[in-house]
């Protein structure tokens, strides 16, 4: 486990080691702690690829398609595994269908569908395509889930007169905690990493995203690679405190989903 643990951190403090040095002492020793810290490349790499709106870009795009992600896929996977046993699991099979179709099979479709309905180089094509692409993943998990959780809840509540999106709303939905937990992380890592989408659909706009504007750091800095890891380290900052925030939730989620 340490061993994993070193492998899993040194990439990270490789990328903190150069993103904190001058050009000459990363060409000296690449490993060495930075002294002095020199915090230009991390001003330059802010400045010159207009990170700041990037960032605002990536969360508005990564925090919409999550808010998406989780109202239909908790909504839809209710459903699913409510219905008859027969019926609710083919529909479930449908789902899971798209886990294992290349994403590659549906790239000039779907963008020539994205071009045809006007929503290139807009924040939409990308919250609709997110949210279309990760939504098998998040029905496979919360329906695990719910399979697993017992009834007796929320037939009490139907017994009180609620509506099934009572029920929903106000005994499940608060009950699936640990599993929502589980799909907002997975979810908002893939969406805020994802290079190869905003590429094809916002490069080049007011609109592009925190890979596509690191990547505009490779051609203008090809040799400056203080500038180009301060980039990669301002575009890792706020998925990594997501992360730490949301770990706990994980395991228990998957456990929660597997079981089911």
């Amino acid at each position: 486990m340490a061993g994993c643990a070193v492998a899993f951190v040194f990439p990270l403090y490789v990328l903190l080691m150069v993103a904190l040095k001058r050009p000459q002492d990363v060409a000296a020793d690449v490993l060495a702690p930075p002294f002095p810290v020199y915090w230009g490349n991390l001003a330059e790499a802010w400045s010159s690829a207009e990170m700041g709106k990037a960032l605002v870009n990536s969360t508005v795009v990564t925090s919409l398609s999550v808010m998406m992600l989780v109202l239909t896929g908790s909504l839809a996977s209710f459903a699913l595994a409510r219905w008859k046993r027969g019926l609710g699991y083919g529909v479930f099979l449908l789902f899971v269908l798209g886990l294992v179709i290349p994403l590659q099979l549906g790239m000039i479709p779907l963008y020539q569908l994205m071009r045809d309905a006007g929503l290139l180089k807009t924040y939409t094509s990308l919250i609709v395509f997110y949210t279309g692409h990760e939504l098998p993943l998040t029905v496979f998990l919360y329906c695990g889930f719910l399979r697993a959780l017992p009834r007796a809840y929320e037939e009490a509540a139907y017994v009180d007169g609620a509506t099934a999106f009572q029920a929903f709303r106000r005994v499940v939905f608060p009950m699936l905690r640990p599993v929502t937990g589980t799909v907002i992380i997975l979810n908002a890592l893939f969406i805020w990493n994802d290079f190869l989408t905003p590429m094809l659909y916002v490069s080049g706009t007011a609109q592009q995203t925190v890979p596509v504007a690191v990547f505009s750091f490779v051609g203008e800095y090809s040799s400056d690679w203080g500038i180009i890891f301060a980039g990669l380290a301002i575009a890792v900052a706020p998925i990594l405190v997501l992360y730490f925030v949301f770990q706990r939730h994980i395991i228990k989620g998957f456990a929660g989903g597997l079981k089911g």
